[in-house]
This record gives C-alpha cells, structure tokens and sequence, in this order.
C-alpha cells in the first residue's frame, strides 16, 4: 500500500572541513601552560628588576648614561610583566574588556614591549661609542642630553604601538584585530624594527669586540662574556617570535593554505611566545652571573637584610673622566 504524503525533505550541512580540521587543537594546553609560566615570569620579574633597580639607587649613580638605561629597561620589563595577567585573563579565560580599555591594554603593552628592544638597542650604540670612539661621547652625559634621550626613546615606543591601538576592537568578547590589515600593520613594522636592532645590534658588537680584541686590559674576556651574553639573550628571545608572527601572517593572507603547517604554527607561536615575553626577566639574571659590580652590590644588599644591622657603604664609583671607557666605570653593566 502506497502512502501519500508530504516528501520527507532531507537537509544537507555544508561543513567548512578545512576549519574543522585546522581548528586549535592546543586550546586547554595554552591556557594552562600560560598561565602557569606567566606567573612565574611575573613572580621572577617583580623581584629581579625591583631588585636592579634597588642596587640602581642605592650604590649607583642615575648620572651615567648607562644606569639611566638599565634604570628605563628596568620600568619597562616591570611595565610589561604586569600586564601579563591581564593579558592572560583577556585572551584565554575570557574576560570581557570594552574597546577603549582593549585598546589601551594593547597600546601599554606594545609600549613596553617596543621600549624595551629600543632601550637595548640604544644601550649598545652608546656602548659602542665609548668602546670604538671615546671622544664621540663627551656630550652625552649633561643633564639635558639624558632627558633627550630618554624622552626620544619612550615617544618612539609610543609612535610604534599606535596601530595596536587602532586596530584592536571587541570581539565575540575577545580584544583581537578588526581587520587583516590591522594584523599586518602591527606584524610588518615589528618585524622590521626587530630586524633593524638586530642589524644595528650585530654592527656594533662587531666594532666592539674587534676594539676590545686589541686591548691590553685584562678584563677584556670577561667584557666579551658579558657582550656575547646579553646578544645571544635577545637574540633567542625575540627572533623566533618575530618569524613565527610573519610566517602567521601568510596564512593569515593565504598565501599558505596548508592545514598542517597552519596546526604547526600555532602551537609554534604558543612556545615562542612564552619564550619571548619571559625575556622581562632574564637581564636581572644575566646581571647576577655576568655583571661583577652588580653581583658584588647585591651581596652587600642581601648581607644588609639579613643580618639588619648597618653594614659599611660600598665604595665610590672610580672616578674617569668624560668620554673615556672603562671595562668597570660608573655602571654595574
């Protein structure tokens, strides 16, 4: 017997399968592992860079150019380190911002972020300049020139972070890139002012050592340790990072469409990035193991708080006159 009837109508889903499997699949491991990894970048560099900047004032003079600098890159790192939670709560557990305090969370990140590659990098052409030309640096250390200086460094940081600022909107209650082009506008010019104090970074260096290499003095290798140190430090920090955001950007153009290599590279950006924004911490460690003043100021401060009782001041820096370089002058670098 026939049945007569309305047609069973069949519906048919069209599933995007490219996103279904290039969907993140490291979702629970990230949050977890950043969160954990970012407290204890917060914990280390709350106490490292507090710890730098109490030497800083209590044995050092803020007068050397060099100490203004470790002084700025220490705000900077102490800047940066505290807004990774809030970075943590805003893109992995949800927290819902409004646009004008997205905007501004990725404004003050970037700021400190971009101040402190600029504040290495400036640290090392004065290095330079009082390592190869002594006499280039007679003008450096007034009084307004510092402020200059310092000012110059904090508006060019600021300057760079502008399109972060522009481009991050709410959405789907998270504080991400409106648009791809907002993506490449804050990648591009990152990746090329990375590149740049690398270049200028690399150059300097160079000069340095091929100075130092025809020297007498005899703390000319441990000033090699502390200059190959610090480079390699940066260099490991940032430079995986800065590739992996580009080669994101391709596929974010789609220039790669291949899945594996997309499920590739976002677990590459999880660990890069954890290793890039935990270099807020490292420089107070590498002044612990390679800086001599540093560690020798820290163990009278250490011997001071344990024992509380007045302990006799540490010696005066060694005097020298304008210009001239000195392996262990007037800055515990």
């Amino acid at each position: 017997m026939e049945s007569w009837g309305t047609p069973e109508t069949t519906t048919y889903y069209d599933y995007d399968h490219l996103s279904f499997l290039c969907e993140n699949e490291v979702i629970a491991l990230a949050t977890f592992t950043t969160t954990v990894l970012y407290s204890l970048v917060l914990l280390l560099s709350l106490v490292g860079n507090s710890l730098v900047l109490w030497v800083l004032v209590k044995y050092e003079s803020l007068e050397s150019l060099t100490n203004l600098f470790i002084l700025n890159l220490c705000l900077s790192d102490l800047v940066f380190s505290c807004l990774l939670p809030v970075w943590v709560s805003t893109y992995h557990w949800g927290w819902v911002l409004g646009d004008v305090l997205c905007k501004a969370l990725n404004m003050t990140f970037s700021v400190s972020l971009y101040s402190s590659i600029f504040f290495l990098t400036i640290m090392t052409v004065h290095r330079y300049l009082s390592v190869v030309s002594p006499l280039s640096t007679l003008r450096v250390h007034t009084l307004r020139c510092r402020v200059l200086v310092t000012t110059a460094v904090w508006v060019a940081s600021v300057l760079s972070s502008v399109p972060d600022a522009i481009f991050h909107e709410v959405i789907d209650d998270q504080c991400e890139y409106a648009k791809i082009q907002g993506l490449l506008a804050s990648v591009y010019p990152h990746n090329f002012i990375f590149l740049l104090s690398m270049v200028t970074i690399f150059f300097c260096y160079v000069q340095i050592l091929r100075t130092l290499f025809h020297s007498r003095s005899k703390r000319r290798h441990r000033t090699v340790r502390l200059i190959f140190t610090i480079v390699v430090a940066y260099f490991l920090s940032w430079a995986p990072y800065n590739l992996i955001l580009f080669l994101q950007t391709l596929v974010k153009v789609g220039v790669i469409q291949s899945c594996e290599l997309h499920r590739r590279l976002e677990f590459a950006v999880l660990v890069c990035r954890h290793l890039a924004f935990s270099q807020c911490c490292f420089n107070p460690v590498l002044y612990v193991f390679v800086g001599v003043k540093f560690r020798r100021h820290l163990k009278s401060l250490l011997q001071q708080l344990r024992l509380c009782r007045p302990q006799a001041p540490s010696p005066p820096p060694l005097p020298r006159s304008p210009g001239a370089f000195t392996y262990e002058g007037p800055s515990f670098y």
